[in-house]
């Protein structure tokens, strides 16, 4: 595995470099236990960070040590475009860079109503509709207009728009008479914090309302956590990472992983360094 990813490690930088000329990417992290040696008796939590590019079809997963603010900002320092992430604050400080305009996530937001569901039933229930409306919107104008983004923008600023001002019109009317830490005293303050991230899902019609894509990206390296329990060491950690990163991409452009293993590995010491991309999923359909 290690000589097989040292040979493919080219060709992970290329898919960096693919993915960052995107001007629209996903972000999520996860976390994966490292055995390290300086932690006898115990695992150390590293994290993989998750790049998504939804019009690509291309992940690329990014192990680091730490969860911190230096886990992420690396790989974006040359970006320029949409960062899609959650709430979590490590973003907020990499917005900060004016090359950088974040998006937020409304299956989060929503999240945290559903959540309250328990505690408060009707005000919970009220938002968690609207999100559904929301959805019910974006569902039949993504079979309305395919792969038309200008045409999606302007009928989701006409359909769904509105209904998100809907719920931020609501909970300023509301948040004063719910206790501010009970769970939709909480919802209501992360929407609102996140709510110009939110606007600017609306910015173009290829922004995905939520980060369920990349989620779905990571969901295969949650269940081989459960299995091998952890990783022998960092550098094994980011081999994982690599094979992460080709298997998901195969898997987005519906390419069987284990025929594009078999074949690139040969093809790759033959293959002019400066056309490497033509190696990664998906390259040869679009051409």
């Amino acid at each position: 595995m290690a000589s097989c990813c040292l040979l493919l490690e080219p060709l992970y930088n290329a898919l960096k470099q693919k993915i960052l000329t995107s001007d629209h990417i996903q972000a999520d992290e996860s976390p994966i236990k490292v055995l390290d040696a300086d932690k006898k008796g115990s695992t150390h939590q590293g994290y993989q960070w998750v790049y998504h590019d939804p019009v690509q079809k291309l992940v690329f997963f990014n192990y680091r040590k730490g969860r911190g603010q230096h886990g992420p900002e690396e790989l974006p320092a040359d970006y320029n475009g949409y960062l899609q992430c959650d709430g979590y604050t490590v973003y907020d400080k990499i917005g900060a860079d004016p090359n950088i305009t974040l998006a937020g996530c409304l299956v989060h937001a929503r999240r945290k109503f559903h959540d309250a569901l328990d505690s408060d039933k009707k005000r919970a229930g009220t938002a968690l509709a609207i999100f559904k409306k929301m959805y019910l919107e974006e569902r039949a104008i993504k079979e309305e207009t395919q792969n038309d983004h200008q045409q999606r923008k302007l009928l989701r600023d006409e359909k769904i728009r509105p209904l998100l001002v809907q719920i931020k019109t609501w909970i300023e009317a509301e948040q004063f008479n719910v206790l501010p830490k009970s769970p939709i005293g909480k919802a209501m303050t992360y929407f609102i914090n996140q709510y110009p991230k939110l606007e600017a899902i609306f910015d173009d019609g290829r922004i995905e309302l939520d980060n369920n894509l990349i989620e779905n990206a990571i969901r295969p390296m949650a269940i081989g956590r459960k299995n091998y329990l952890f990783c022998g060491s960092h550098k094994a950690a980011q081999n994982a990472a690599m094979l992460y990163s080709f298997f998901g991409s195969c898997k987005m452009q519906n390419i069987d992983p284990r025929e594009w293993l078999e074949e690139t590995p040969q093809t790759i010491p033959d293959h002019s360094i400066q056309k490497l991309e033509e190696l990664l999923p998906g390259y040869k359909e679009k051409t």
